[in-house]
């Protein structure tokens, strides 16, 4: 598919909307049939609407024209052309484009197919005329627009399901891009733009011909023809060129309004002849609202020059000029291993900026400067994250990362070492071992060469290595069991580093969505840190927070079941106390499925005689008093769980993961369940594992994206932890249970 493709496809469309206006002996004054949208711009994939508008001058018969619109479409719809259409006078457009600036925009790309060149060319040099004297009051409007729809839809470089036209750095965009330029308040390079447009409409074409229709969003299953046609070796190289090119247009897209509010900020009166320089740092001046050189500057004779003003620019949150930031790559020589105290320091002020962070990193990426600053970076760059849960590819992963953490080094003693140390966590992703553990030597090594300690290396190389165990032993485990804070300890072993790991937990925990930081998975991390703290500082473990003995409510005692209900984030809680008995678990979760509310995680010990369990659900407003009606009805058998909640592997989904962790306690077995997050899940396992006579003493669980990760501690009934047969058992048990049936 190229561009001479499309100029055929438009040819030949014009040829047909050209004939049909003959056919119907349109006039030649006073009427113009044209193009607007993609058709106007030439643009057209194999499945296109052909979008055109019939347009009559001032003073022409109503009548005429208006029958004379019907008279053309029926030749075209017969044609079998898929049509998008409208009738309006010349003024009727213009009043459209002032009322609503998606018209104005649109109408940039007029074309004149049929009839009276006259109207077209009045019609597109008044809107054009218009945009640009009303640019500096439609402009925030379209920006909003632009801001909408990247919210609604995602960007192009990450996402799972690729929109080449409506995502952030797809064809909308840059057709966007192209309205700003018009306006001749900013400017954009336009070789560079135009080149990333034409093979987007490369990969749009080639999709319509893969789905056999039109289609913006890239399926699966439409790779491996994408890739032939681009003559890519295969389908991950297709992913990466569709990524890097949504990647250049975001990065376009964001410079331009940046400059674009820049621009609308100062007023023709105020706007300097020449340039304002601003010395901000050795080498480094401010600009109109960008980070450029000094005119005195020497590049070649200052390594640091270019990570001076990365940080400068980030820090400062304004624009670093990809010209400046291409001059300093040509020209500053390499650092030196290792680099000295200011290289260091300089990426520590980049790293720690905040929001700032991520225009300037994209900058350095679009340039070459991370090769300079970070050769390791090839290694994670626009690779796609296993987990679905992640919004992001590995290394804009990594730089949000960046930013959550720059919001926590107040509560770190070694705030360097924490930057650093998000910077470079997910470092050995894409290797065929553990990432964390292909990691760690790696960020030593970079550590090192950066300047930092042997020791200080070493902390940053721990940290990578175990930057997940702080949140997997929190969600998974019983804080209650000594072997739970041993677990922790036993691989951080001081009060610094345990600070640095639970600031990095939550940095990377909210960098990759915004549910792998609820309240509720907050709140186990940070509890199980202040008790690790208390371990390493005083030898002694403090009680868990929220699992503390709670007050037995009246009439539990007797057999009744307390339900609490309370509101919570999106949802509600629902605290849940009865007399132990083998088998209440399952009865409770199947309270949960059978009314289809998803459970988003949840709690469970023992108190002496007394179960206690808590509930974090997707559903607000629940009425205790019908939980309690439900349960009842389950535990008198008057309703069954198992006929309606029996297993249902959905196609293609993955088969459920079972795992007796054997170091996990010295007191129970410990059963950990990872499946696909389908209602009844909770409720089997507890089921199966009550069918055995075995008594779940405490549970945990966690719902992550897709993912459910149910951890029990099971005892037999007679107490004790099983034996190596009977965990095995129950291991199969639970596994027949919740696979495919």
């Amino acid at each position: 598919m190229t561009a001479a493709e499309r100029a055929a496809r438009t040819d030949a469309a014009d040829a047909l909307c050209l004939s049909a206006y003959d056919a119907a002996a349109g006039p030649e004054s006073g009427v113009a049939l044209v193009a607007v949208g993609g058709y106007g711009r030439g643009e057209l994939a194999p499945y296109s609407d052909l979008d055109v508008v019939l347009v009559a001058d001032e003073g022409v018969d109503e009548r005429r024209w208006t029958e004379l619109a019907s008279q053309v479409w029926y030749p075209l719809w017969d044609s079998g052309a898929k049509l998008d259409h409208a009738v309006r006078t010349l003024p009727e457009m213009l009043t459209a484009a002032e009322n609503d600036v998606r018209v104005a925009s649109g109408l940039l790309d007029v074309r004149h197919v049929a009839g009276d060149h006259s109207v077209a060319l009045r019609l597109r040099t008044t809107t054009l005329t218009h945009w640009r004297r009303q640019a500096r009051e439609r402009l925030p409007e379209l920006r909003e627009l632009v801001r909408s729809r990247h919210r609604l839809v995602g960007e192009l470089a990450h996402l799972s399901l690729p929109d080449v036209k409506e995502a952030e750095g797809g064809l909308r965009d840059a057709t966007v891009l192209k309205s700003l330029t018009a306006t001749w308040l900013v400017d954009v390079p336009a070789a560079d733009l135009e080149r990333c447009r034409q093979q987007l409409l490369d990969v749009r074409d080639l999709l319509h011909t893969a789905a056999g229709r039109a289609s913006d969003r890239i399926a699966p299953e439409h790779w491996a023809p994408i890739a032939q046609g681009l003559e890519l070796p295969d389908e991950a190289a297709a992913q990466r060129y569709v990524r890097e090119l949504g990647r250049r247009v975001t990065h376009l897209s964001r410079l331009a309004w940046r400059r674009t509010d820049d621009a609308l900020r100062r007023t023709s009166a105020a706007r300097p002849r020449r340039p304002e320089l601003e010395r901000v740092a050795p080498g480094i001046a401010l600009s109109r609202g960008e980070v450029v050189l000094e005119r005195t500057a020497r590049p070649a004779a200052d390594p640091v020059l270019l990570l001076r003003a990365a940080a400068e620019a980030a820090t400062r949150d304004v624009v670093l000029a990809p010209p400046t930031a291409a001059r300093l790559v040509r020209e500053c020589p390499p650092l030196p291993d290792p680099w000295p105290d200011e290289a260091r320091q300089q990426l520590v002020r980049l790293l720690a900026a905040g929001p700032g962070l991520l225009p300037v990193w994209e900058t350095l990426d679009e340039t070459g400067a991370l090769d300079r600053i970070l050769p390791e970076w090839e290694r994670i760059r626009l690779l796609p994250h296993a987990s679905p849960i992640h919004r992001f590819t590995v290394d804009r992963h990594v730089v949000e990362t960046c930013v959550e953490a720059s919001a926590l080094i107040r509560e770190v003693s070694r705030p360097d070492v924490l930057v650093v140390a998000a910077l470079l966590h997910d470092i050995g992703k894409g290797e065929l071992v553990e990432h964390s553990v292909a990691g760690a030597p790696i960020a030593r090594a970079i550590a090192s060469r950066m300047g930092f300690s042997t020791a200080d290396a070493e902390l940053i190389g721990q940290l990578v290595r175990w930057h997940l165990l702080l949140a997997d032993i929190a969600t998974t485990r019983d804080p209650d069991d000594p072997a739970t804070i041993d677990a922790l300890i036993e691989h951080v072993g001081t009060v610094e580093a345990l600070a640095l790991l639970t600031a990095l937990s939550e940095a990377d925990a909210k960098a990759a969505a915004p549910k792998a930081w609820s309240s509720w998975r907050a709140g186990l991390v940070l509890d199980l840190s202040r008790r690790a703290r208390a371990a390493l500082q005083q030898g002694s473990v403090p009680p868990a927070f929220g699992v503390e003995e709670l007050p037995i409510p009246d009439g539990v005692a007797d057999g009744e079941v307390s339900m609490v209900v309370e509101p919570a984030a999106d949802g509600s809680r629902v605290t849940v106390v009865a007399l132990d008995r083998v088998g209440l678990l399952a009865d409770v979760a199947a309270v949960f499925a059978l009314r289809r509310i998803a459970v988003r995680a949840a709690r469970l010990w023992s108190q002496g005689e007394y179960a206690v369990s808590v509930w974090d659900v997707a559903e607000a407003g629940l009425d205790p008093g019908a939980l309690r009606d439900q349960l009842d009805a389950i535990t008198s058998r008057r309703i069954d769980p198992a006929q309606r909640l029996a297993a249902r592997q959905a196609t293609g989904e993955l088969d459920p993961a079972v795992v007796v962790r054997p170091e996990a306690s010295d007191h129970a077995t410990v059963i950990e369940v990872r499946a696909a997050d389908r209602l009844g899940v909770v409720h089997l396992v507890s089921a199966a594992l009550a069918d055995l006579e075995m008594t779940v003493r405490s549970a945990h669980i966690s719902t992550l994206g897709p993912q459910a990760v149910d951890v029990f501690y099971v005892q037999e009934a007679a107490a004790g932890a099983l034996s190596e047969t009977r965990a095995a058992e129950a291991a199969h048990a639970v596994r027949r249970t919740i696979g495919s049936s």
